[in-house]
């Protein structure tokens, strides 16, 4: 029903090319642009900055900037994304935002809260083992009270936005408009899970931990999917990665992370030394566990028909 709805006299293919090729990458641009102004200002007279920003040394541009003002305008991008999927569905496909995210009569906000809470509060509880039991020498206490507050200002505000922007894009718009294309199920979700993956191709961690992490990227994907087409609407993704993103940012920071923050911990391991299983852990046993509660508190069942049939 999520993807059916959406179904308008059979909508046109090129409807989405448009949209995807045309609007949300020009709105995204737009809107990234304050962040590459003040990026070639602050490198402006600086010969190696500006050599390092030449050969798109992402890692450079993330430390240009003081962290709390490269965080508030590399995520500003994010809101042009949202608004450009937003301008997409309502004016070229005459859809409703409702429409976009559930097949409920109203959005379910119970539902994103409750994912919300659940992610993040096993993301904090791991951290803090790791932190405290596990890995103690891999970190640094990072806490600094004033640039930590801006910081949380910033995350309550802006990482909704960032996050809701990739879910809306990829478990929305991309996810919708495959499945009524291709006619079936397994088509957005495999599709929208790789390209997922794949978006994060710029970010500084593939650099450093290697194409591994791939695996999680792909594998979060295909975890919020699932949770999409089994649940019939994108609230439970929107919380889960809203969480993932928030507590991240405000717990733990690195040299080598896209999010370098005024965070509580910083990572001072060797990022090539992380090993595989680091990488699998979320995907083969948080994600399940996650689904198992989603789907006992929701009531989910015929999965091979949500997850596999046609549209």
């Amino acid at each position: 029903m999520y993807i059916k709805q959406v179904i308008r006299n059979r909508e046109n293919w090129w409807y989405y090319i448009f949209g995807i090729v045309l609007i949300v990458p020009a709105m995204t641009f737009i809107f990234s642009i304050p962040h590459g102004v003040a990026i070639a200002i602050k490198a402006f007279g600086d010969e190696e900055l500006t050599k390092k920003l030449a050969e798109n040394d992402i890692n450079a541009m993330m430390t240009i900037l003081e962290s709390n003002l490269n965080l508030f305008l590399m995520l500003f991008s994010f809101l042009g994304m949202l608004l450009g999927v937003f301008l997409t569905v309502k004016f070229i496909h005459k859809n409703s935002i409702r429409e976009l995210t559930t097949s409920r009569p109203r959005i379910d906000w119970n539902r994103v809260f409750f994912s919300f809470l659940l992610c993040g509060s096993v993301s904090v509880i791991m951290i803090g083992i790791d932190y405290n039991f596990i890995s103690t020498a891999d970190y640094a206490w990072n806490f600094k009270p004033i640039p930590f507050l801006i910081l949380f200002l910033i995350c309550i505000v802006m990482i909704p936005i960032q996050t809701s922007a990739e879910e809306y894009l990829f478990r929305g718009y991309l996810m919708q408009g495959i499945g009524v294309i291709t006619k079936v199920r397994w088509a957005p979700l495999l599709l929208t899970s790789i390209l997922f993956g794949l978006m994060h191709y710029a970010n500084p961690e593939i650099d450093k931990l290697g194409y591994g992490v791939y695996v999680f990227y792909i594998g979060s994907g295909l975890f919020a999917g699932i949770a999409t087409l089994m649940d019939e609407g994108m609230e439970l993704a929107l919380g889960w990665h809203a969480a993932n993103n928030f507590f991240t940012a405000l717990l733990v920071t690195a040299d080598w992370t896209a999010l370098q923050t005024h965070s509580v911990l910083k990572d001072i391991s060797n990022p090539e030394s992380l090993p595989l299983e680091e990488v699998l852990i979320p995907v083969l046993i948080f994600f399940p566990i996650y689904l198992y509660i989603f789907a006992k508190k929701y009531q989910w069942n015929n999965w091979s028909e949500k997850l596999f049939g046609k549209i």
